[in-house]
C-alpha cells in the first residue's frame, strides 16, 4: 500500500514483544478489528512525495475473518503534485484474502481501490495486488506485485507539465496500465525495542502525467528505496526513514512545474521522513 501501511505498526509490535507463557489461552475472536493513525513529516507514495514535501496525517482500519478475508480502508491528506481537487483526500478501499502457505509463509491477495473524494471520477483507480511473505529468525521478507490494468487514470492525457496546467490534454481519454513490483525486510534487534527496515520499488507504467497532472508512475520507469529503524513503545512505533528514487531532474524536467514544490525543488529528491504511528 503505502509508505505507512496498516500491517506495518502490528508487525513491529509483534517482533519487539517477547512471547509470554500462559496457562490458558482464550480461544480467538472470529472477526478482529485493527487499525493504525500516523502522523508523518511527508508522504511519500513509492518514493514520490503526495503532500508536497509538508506533513501528513494518514489512519486505517482493518476488519479481518478468522477465514482469511479482510476489508479496509485508509486516508491521507493530499497537497501539490497528488492533489486533485474536493477534499484534497486520498480514500483507499481495501478487500483481500490471506492463507498460510508451506512452512510459515503468508500468500496475501486482494485490490485497492484509490479514491480522491470531489475529485474528478477519472482520477479513481483499482489496483489487485498480490504479496508473498516469511519469516527466518529475527527477519521478515515480503515480495509483491501490483499490476493495475488499463484506467483512465494511468493515462497519459498530458504530454508536459505545461499543458496539464493550462488544463488542454493532448490525448484525452488516453488508458495505460502500471506495474510496481516489491521488496520488503523488517528485522527485530533482539532484546531491543528495535526494528531496522528496507524496500526497494521498481516501478513501470507511463512516461507523462494523467488527469490534473499526477500519475501513479510520474516518469514512467524508475527505482525507488527505503531505509529505516523504528523504536516500539507499548502501541506507539517512532519511525525514522531515508527515503529516494534515481528519478533525476533532467528525466522530470518536462514535467515542471507540477512535479516539484513552488515550480523548482523536485518531489522525488531523497529525504528523510520522521513518523510517528499509534496502532489498536
Amino acid at each position: 500500500m503505502r509508505f505507512s501501511t496498516l500491517g506495518l505498526p502490528a508487525l513491529l509490535l509483534a517482533c519487539a514483544t517477547p512471547a509470554m507463557a500462559q496457562e490458558e489461552t482464550a480461544p480467538p475472536e472470529p472477526v478482529t478489528v485493527s487499525g493504525s493513525v500516523t502522523l508523518a513529516s511527508d508522504y511519500r507514495f513509492r518514493g514520490v512525495s503526495q503532500t508536497d514535501k509538508e506533513m501528513a496525517i494518514q489512519g486505517g482500519l482493518t476488519i479481518s475473518h478468522e477465514s482469511g478475508l479482510y476489508v479496509g480502508t485508509w486516508g491521507s491528506n493530499l497537497a501539490g503534485w497528488g492533489t486533485f481537487g474536493g477534499a484534497s483526500m486520498e480514500l483507499d478501499l481495501i478487500g483481500g484474502f490471506k492463507t498460510p502457505i508451506g512452512g510459515g509463509g503468508t500468500l496475501d491477495v486482494g485490490v485497492t481501490w484509490y479514491m480522491y473524494p470531489g475529485g474528478a471520477d477519472i482520477t479513481d483507480f483499482a489496483e489487485p495486488y498480490v504479496k508473498l511473505s516469511g519469516t527466518t529468525g529475527p527477519v521478515t521478507l515480503t515480495a509483491g506485485a501490483f499490476y493495475a490494468p488499463k484506467q483512465e487514470a494511468l493515462g497519459r492525457w498530458f504530454f508536459t507539465g505545461a499543458d496539464a496546467v493550462a488544463g488542454v490534454p493532448n490525448d484525452p481519454g488516453d488508458s495505460e496500465d502500471n506495474l510496481y513490483l516489491s521488496g520488503d525486510a523488517v528485522a527485530a534487534v533482539p532484546n531491543t525495542p528495535v526494528s531496522l527496515r528496507a524496500h526497494i520499488g521498481y516501478s513501470d507504467g507511463n512516461s507523462g502525467l494523467g488527469p490534473n497532472g499526477t500519475s501513479v508512475a510520474p516518469t514512467g520507469t524508475y527505482w525507488d528505496w527505503t531505509l529505516g529503524a523504528d523504536f516500539t513503545y507499548k502501541n506507539l512505533v517512532l519511525g525514522v526513514s531515508y527515503i529516494d528514487t534515481d528519478i533525476s531532474r533532467a528525466e522530470s524536467a518536462y514535467l515542471l512545474p507540477n512535479f516539484s514544490k513552488g515550480g523548482v525543488d523536485s518531489i522525488s529528491d531523497g529525504t528523510i521522513v520522521v513518523s510517528l504511528t499509534g496502532a489498536f
